[in-house]
């Protein structure tokens, strides 16, 4: 008796092992960190200075959305030429602050000549790395990337070290245009998703921006 329930068990561990080795992994969801991205733009910075970019992406009610006002510290990532830098940099007046965020080193430079030829000493600037803004721990009030969430090579990582220079409440801003990732534009259901990974909440959502149905406004918080 004690041999035939030996073999007994013998033969169902064995069946076990065989259907187990004949069942496929659950096929794995990519993350998000491994989508396309498109290249980051390194070409003339002075484009995005056209005439009449301020009326097409309605940037002062933008800045009211986002609450830059007098005495508020606001983070431009993806400053670029500083367009919304100087922008904000008035608005939030000498009480206030604007941090100016780039991975380009010529773009840094860019915005230091020009915050100088503005007479604008409120800005500080950020040579930062490509997934970490390097912005001060619990200074910022409001954040915006502009054109700029589809060229992040790892979005979740750069939103999760954004998080620590929060201050309770703050907005963070994309402004981008629907794509593929590497066309210049992200669809907007996959920030979304990415936010929610890096732990921010959808707040609000517009589509006034250039008025063309491509662009988007979402407006996250981290608390």
């Amino acid at each position: 008796m004690f041999r035939r329930s030996v073999l007994v068990v013998v033969f169902l561990c064995q069946s076990w092992l065989y259907l187990g080795s004949q069942i496929a992994p659950a096929p794995q969801a990519a993350p998000s960190e491994t989508r396309k991205t498109s290249r980051p733009y390194t070409g003339d910075l002075t484009v995005f200075d056209s005439p009449g970019r301020d009326e097409r992406l309605q940037v002062n009610r933008v800045m009211e959305i986002l609450g830059v006002a007098p005495g508020k510290a606001v983070a431009d990532i993806g400053a670029g030429s500083g367009w919304f830098t100087v922008r904000a940099a008035r608005r939030v007046t000498v009480t206030g602050s604007v941090y100016a965020v780039d991975i380009n080193p010529e773009a840094i430079a860019y915005i230091k000549q020009r915050v100088r030829n503005e007479k604008l000493a409120n800005v500080t600037t950020i040579l930062s790395r490509p997934d970490d803004p390097g912005l001060p721990a619990n200074q910022i009030d409001c954040v915006l990337l502009l054109k700029t969430y589809h060229e992040v090579e790892h979005p979740v990582t750069l939103l999760r070290n954004l998080r620590p220079a929060l201050r309770s409440g703050a907005k963070v801003g994309v402004i981008d245009r629907n794509g593929n990732g590497e066309n210049h534009g992200v669809a907007r259901e996959i920030v979304v998703r990415e936010a929610g990974e890096a732990g921010y909440k959808l707040r609000e959502q517009y589509d006034f921006v250039k008025g063309d149905n491509m662009d988007y406004f979402l407006v996250f918080t981290a608390d």
